[in-house]
């Protein structure tokens, strides 16, 4: 938790939500992935359905054990024939995507819209 500026109490490092798109589950990640925020967001991946659009539009930093988790998601889906796509990555709070060449290789797209097309 860390405090907001204006100081009225303790803001979440991590919110995590979801909906339905297609029948394809959408999780929307808003804040930090890294060593502090790992458990929490493993733990939601691990309730999610099989079919899994990450939203990281809202991510604010990514280290490179939050990006270890998204690949083993990413192959697990490919294993089991699941679709998995991500949206809403920008370089700037996502750099171990393009550092590890991992940018090059994820499934990811532009918008919501153009995932659940690519994946249908």
């Amino acid at each position: 938790m860390t405090m907001p500026e204006n100081g009225e109490g303790p803001v979440a490092a991590l919110s995590l939500t979801s909906s339905t798109v297609d029948a394809i589950t959408v999780i929307r990640i808003d804040g930090v992935l890294d060593a502090t925020t790992r458990e929490q967001f493993a733990d939601y991946l691990a309730m999610a359905g099989s079919d899994l659009i990450l939203d990281l539009a809202g991510v604010t930093f990514m280290d490179s054990r939050a990006l270890g988790l998204i690949v083993h998601h990413w192959q697990t889906s490919l294993a089991s024939g699941s679709k998995f796509a991500l949206i809403g990555v920008e370089y700037t709070k996502s750099k171990v995507m393009w550092i590890t060449g991992l940018a090059q290789r994820l499934p990811i797209y532009e918008t919501l819209d153009d995932a659940v097309a690519a994946l249908k």
